[in-house]
């Protein structure tokens, strides 16, 4: 479905009464009594002490910092206040920080600097050698991605064994990690990864590299990484590169927290990322989820909601360095106690200044090749839709495209749903017309900034998808009906996965 159209139709359905029943295979719940109860001076409680921990911990709540560990704190504490039973899971990462920004710069036959930044996990050094790019760039790019450049051991020549060398490849195909191993492997001593060129992938490029590796590895856009292959393909060209960041082993947390009553074999895992970058103390990324599920498992003690199926609310760790804290979660998690997982609930980012309401797209009809979540995905969705669209609340899908903790539920074939108000991308003309705002401004322009702070929020918004959190929590919690009463969920859950390597980005960064 095209979605202007997809839009338009859930205008229309806003004057009419849809039980949820018909069309998603779920009880129609009175949440009324919860939505009152969830508000936005409540949200706002948790996102001012959040805001007051970065102030006192170097402006940021970064995993692995004295910042998170107050932020897991103050959770734990309001958590324990409403009578829930508090456990933390810890967990080793990879610690990854810049010191200071890398610097590339040209050396011979002529002097140029280039704009470039650090792969996350990167290693540090300074490297001055000459550029050899891999064999199979593709340049000029193709309208649509093709290159492989580097996803294959034999795409570089051995590098060296008496002169530094710097390998030059294009992004492609693979992800950041294996073309830079495959780099190191053949004995170059830095990595510069270029953008592949195609339309959206002409910018700047930076990423993950999932793990720490030994050399320094930095991006350039498109534009000026053809230029260094056109001058190397010239004669010698001799560049610069240096890297100085902290890569170690540290420990941060998971903090759950689950209802007393409810299904202990129908669980619906509510999360949303504790963590910010380092950058800023990340009031909107991703303090308003943090804050807007705390509010609601609050409420839900204080209401009396008592659920049919257990919720279980996860405020996860590390989410910024690669979806770290939910993936440890799926990962240890055994067979058994994730057959018990009904659905995944996820609410990262609920309060961006110029937003949009956006609904994950469960049922993979938002665009053409969007993934579909597993079977249950689309009734989560249709449980917000149908919601917003009784408020007369128009919504948009956003695909499932891995920037979230949703990624390891669906990769285990678990349900999954929840809202999104928007992160850097640019409100378009059409999306002002239906949602307000400004178009050609970003929908939160300090996503992933120092200035991500409690001025930065939209109270508008927090209080919209605030409601509409509140309403899926309770309807799912509530509900007689069921996605899968004939069993075959638990049957078809492995078959039903949403492979990882499906998406480009893992977190708010991208992998290949």
């Amino acid at each position: 479905m095209r979605r202007r159209a997809w839009l338009v139709a859930a205008l229309v359905a806003g004057s009419l009464t849809v039980p949820l029943s018909a069309t998603a295979a779920v009880d129609e719940i009175n949440t009324q009594k919860l939505r009152n109860a969830v508000t936005v001076n409540g949200i706002l409680q948790h996102e001012r002490a959040l805001q007051r921990i970065a102030n006192r911990n170097g402006g940021t709540r970064a995993a692995g910092t004295p910042g998170y560990d107050a932020s897991a704190a103050y959770v734990k504490g309001e958590l324990k206040k409403a009578g829930y039973l508090v456990t933390e899971q810890p967990f080793e990462f990879e610690y990854y920080e810049e010191v200071i920004p890398a610097a590339l710069s040209q050396v011979t036959p002529t002097a140029l600097d280039y704009e470039t930044a650090t792969f996350t996990y990167s290693g540090s050094g300074d490297v001055t050698g000459q550029v050899v790019p891999a064999t199979n760039l593709v340049i000029p790019a193709t309208p649509e991605p093709s290159s492989a450049a580097g996803c294959l051991a034999t795409d570089f020549v051995p590098a060296s064994a008496t002169a530094p060398q710097v390998a030059l490849v294009q992004r492609g195909t693979c992800t950041f990690a294996l073309k830079a191993e495959n780099a190191i492997a053949a004995g170059y001593d830095a990595v510069i990864i270029f953008n592949e060129g195609n339309p959206g992938r002409t910018e700047l490029l930076t990423g993950t590299l999932g793990g720490t590796l030994s050399v320094p590895v930095v991006g350039l856009s498109y534009d000026d990484g053809a230029a260094l292959f056109a001058a190397s393909q010239a004669g010698p060209t001799v560049v610069s590169v240096s890297t100085e960041v902290i890569a170690e082993t540290r420990t941060t947390t998971n903090v759950l927290a689950e209802t007393k009553k409810g299904s202990a074999d129908k669980v619906i895992v509510v999360g949303a990322h504790l963590d910010s970058v380092l950058e800023g103390p990340g009031i909107n990324d991703n303090g308003s989820g943090t804050a807007t599920i705390l509010e609601t498992a609050i409420q839900m003690s204080k209401t009396n909601v008592n659920p049919r199926q257990k919720v279980r609310f996860a405020f996860w760790g590390a989410e910024e360095l690669g979806l770290l804290g939910s993936e440890n979660y799926v990962a240890t998690a055994s067979d058994d106690t994730l057959a018990t997982i009904y659905a995944n609930l996820n609410f990262d980012m609920l309060g961006s200044p110029n937003y949009v309401r956006f609904v994950y797209d469960g049922d993979g009809s938002a665009a053409e090749g969007a993934v579909s979540g597993p079977p249950g995905s689309a009734q989560i969705e249709t449980i917000f839709t149908n919601y917003f669209a009784a408020q007369n609340l128009p919504t948009e899908p956003t695909a499932f495209d891995g920037r979230s903790d949703y990624g390891p539920f669906i990769a285990a074939g678990i349900p999954a749903g929840g809202l999104f108000s928007g992160a850097e991308e640019l409100k378009t003309p059409e999306q002002a017309a239906i949602f307000g705002g400004t178009a050609g401004v970003a929908l939160d322009a300090c996503y992933h900034q120092a200035c991500d702070t409690i001025t930065n929020l939209n109270t508008q918004a927090l209080s919209e998808l605030g409601d509409g959190a509140a309403h899926a929590i309770m309807t799912l919690a509530r509900s007689q009906g069921g996605f899968f009463e004939d069993g075959s969920r638990m049957a078809g859950r492995e078959s039903s996965a949403v492979p990882a390597d499906a998406f480009e980005s893992k977190g708010g960064v991208l992998v290949r």
